[in-house]
């Protein structure tokens, strides 16, 4: 079995060892230079594999305790960058290809948990992957630490039961064509009073928004008919999919339950320790600066969540 060395002591050893002529002075700084530079260049590549270990760790902790396969779903910027720009990632064929594959590896009467924490991303592969859960036999719970949007909501509309935290959002899942929402261009060719002084790029915009608007709101309410009453879901489909509201607008939980969402709040404390293991890139100040512990009440007693009651003066 092999012995592995700490890197200090490899430092220490390569810095000693004899080279060349003179090689019983023993201490050669041209070493220990090159190999501070070795292990500034591997510190990354060490830390990255440390931290998907303990990712696996969070995740296998939290399958024991639910019973259930856990599968994140979670879009940051990425670490590494490019000409020091961060990518941005988005629900994409590959998240689609791959939660498909985890959902075929589950026995049809194990649950699902999946985490969500995105703004969205490509219709095709969102609705891939709701059309995926909703199929499974076992229950399906959607958890929402921070936000789903667009994509990810419709994602979310496929679960038995969606645990948003108190300040998590879901958002409107209309379809947008061009960066431009498709409710929108619909409107604004209706609002011409001669078409033929509409160009026909236009118009055909118009008849493509027109068929995506007609197929999300389909697409929603066959979704919320395997969980809810036909009508019901059919009015739900309408305010979510036709453009109602901007794209980015924020359904906090209160809004989700009046819409008739199956949505509960308390997110595990293991969902909001494993979103801690998914980092935003190193290299940069961060925007939000606090001391990471929690502040108890000058009698000891720790804060609960929400804001605090007042007490009416007499």
């Amino acid at each position: 079995m092999k012995r592995l060395w700490p890197a200090a002591s490899l430092l220490t050893l390569a810095a000693c060892a004899p080279t060349g002529e003179g090689a019983g002075t023993g201490f050669n700084p041209a070493n220990l230079i090159w190999l501070f530079f070795l292990f500034t260049s591997l510190q990354p590549i060490i830390q990255q594999r440390v931290l998907l270990m303990r990712r696996v760790r969070a995740i296998q902790s939290l399958e024991k305790r639910r019973g259930t396969r856990v599968i994140t779903l979670i879009h940051r910027q990425e670490g590494l960058a490019l000409f020091g720009i961060p990518f941005a990632r988005y629900i994409d064929i590959d998240d689609s290809e791959a939660i498909l594959r985890a959902i075929e590896l589950t026995a049809p009467s194990v649950g699902i948990d999946l985490i969500l924490h995105t703004p969205g991303g490509l219709v095709l592969a969102s609705e891939q992957i709701a059309h995926a859960l909703v199929g499974h036999s076992g229950r399906v719970t959607v958890f929402v630490p921070h936000y789903a949007m667009s994509g990810g909501t419709l994602i979310a509309l496929a679960a038995d039961e969606i645990v948003m935290a108190p300040s998590a959002v879901l958002g409107p899942v209309d379809p947008q064509l061009g960066g431009l929402p498709a409710a929108s261009i619909v409107e604004a060719v209706a609002l011409k009073t001669d078409i033929n002084e509409v160009e026909d790029q236009t118009l055909i915009m118009a008849d493509v928004a027109r068929k995506a608007l007609r197929q999300v709101g389909e697409f929603v309410q066959d979704l919320l008919e395997e969980r809810m009453d036909p009508k019901m879901a059919g009015e739900i489909a309408n305010q979510l999919s036709q453009g109602k509201w901007t794209h980015d607008y924020p359904f906090l939980p209160k809004r989700a339950m009046e819409l008739g969402l199956p949505v509960t709040l308390e997110v595990p404390a293991e969902v909001s320790e494993l979103m801690r293991l998914y980092p935003q890139p190193r290299g940069r100040r961060p925007s939000v600066e606090f001391i990471p512990l929690p502040y108890p009440t000058p009698g000891g007693e720790r804060p609960e969540r929400g804001r605090p009651s007042r007490e009416r003066k007499e």
